[in-house]
């Protein structure tokens, strides 16, 4: 074994079971704290709604979640490395527009057209990833201009308007289901999420992730490329907002400049509910999907129930402050 995937195991491998951690570290600890969360959630929301545990309402709260679901993924590598990604939202956006426009202004073929969406996502990553590797701003502020820009060439493309109407084989992906369960973008989501958390246990460029989160200088001294390897998250996760755009568009059937805002608070809630810590150095693909549900299923109870939207904002913000609480604590007992 190598130097490097040495001293990554080492940084990655989990305490002996005969350790005794505080009773916050045992509860909270990998993706059972949020699981227990989850489960306690659908028996509240059972209890109050009949509408809620039926079956055409659990494959619409699957349908709903594939968005936040494909850019919760790629934002959980960037947060295990110590980073934060606040234009994936955008980024959306950006891309749905370029799909339009082409598509409908440029005559592309659609597919084309999708493509060239989808890597304008990874561009607009790659401008993220050099902006915090080459010219050292903090993420924070590297991918809140990568907000306003994205969001501002979403607005110029069509000064403003939405473009509407794609092939109806296009809209018929989002639509149709296979075995009565499955669409295109749930498949696509749970292949996504397969190979997302394939890679991060046992592939040496994901564990190099966890050792960059807990310590850039070590994982640089261990001879891992912490330049080359937080660059790509930053790709990957503007990748995925590219396709997550390209979802968006085929379920709207529309491109609208205003599409994605708030997301970027939605995907952190959602890799951070699942036990992602915000310093770095720790998450779990597992805990980001119990995450994405705990937000999908929030919000679609929420709806049932009749809640207003501006409540359920507020609802959401504490959710948020309440697991970087507990991730606070988790931290705390943990030194």
């Amino acid at each position: 074994m190598s130097t490097t995937e040495n001293a990554v195991t080492a940084i990655d491998t989990p305490p002996p079971k005969n350790a005794r951690a505080p009773w916050a570290g045992r509860l909270l600890a990998g993706s059972r704290g949020p699981a227990f969360g989850l489960l306690g959630l659908c028996i509240a929301l059972y209890i109050a709604t009949p509408y809620f545990l039926t079956w055409n309402n659990v494959l619409n709260i699957v349908d709903q979640v594939t968005i936040l679901g494909i850019l919760a993924l790629g934002a959980t590598a960037v947060i295990v490395t110590g980073g934060i990604d606040l234009s994936v939202g955008a980024v959306l956006a950006l891309s749905m527009m370029v799909l339009g426009w082409l598509s409908h202004h440029a005559h592309l073929p659609l597919w084309l057209s999708a493509v060239v969406a989808v890597a304008v996502g990874a561009v607009c990553g790659l401008a993220n990833g050099l902006g915090v590797t080459l010219t050292k701003l903090p993420p924070f502020i590297a991918t809140l201009a990568m907000l306003s820009i994205a969001r501002g060439v979403a607005n110029v493309i069509t000064d403003g308007q939405q473009i509407v109407g794609y092939a109806p084989w296009f809209d018929n992906l989002s639509s149709t289901r296979y075995l009565g369960i499955f669409t295109v973008t749930s498949v696509v989501l749970i292949l996504l999420y397969a190979a997302g958390w394939a890679y991060m246990r046992y592939r040496a460029g994901g564990r190099a992730l966890y050792a960059i989160g807990g310590s850039r200088e070590v994982a640089r001294l261990a001879g891992i490329n912490v330049k080359r390897a937080t660059t790509g998250v930053y790709v990957v996760a503007g990748l995925l907002a590219g396709l997550a755009g390209v979802f968006l568009a085929m379920r709207l059937d529309s491109s609208q400049p205003s599409a994605g805002d708030g997301y970027e608070l939605d995907t952190i809630a959602a890799v951070v509910i699942g036990g992602a810590s915000l310093t770095g150095g720790v998450g779990r693909v597992t805990g980001t999907v119990i995450g994405v549900l705990i937000i999908g299923v929030l919000r679609n109870g929420l709806n049932l129930l009749g809640v207003s939207p501006f409540v359920q904002q507020i609802v959401i913000g504490l959710v948020i402050a309440l697991a970087v609480m507990l991730d606070v604590l988790r931290r705390r007992e943990a030194d």
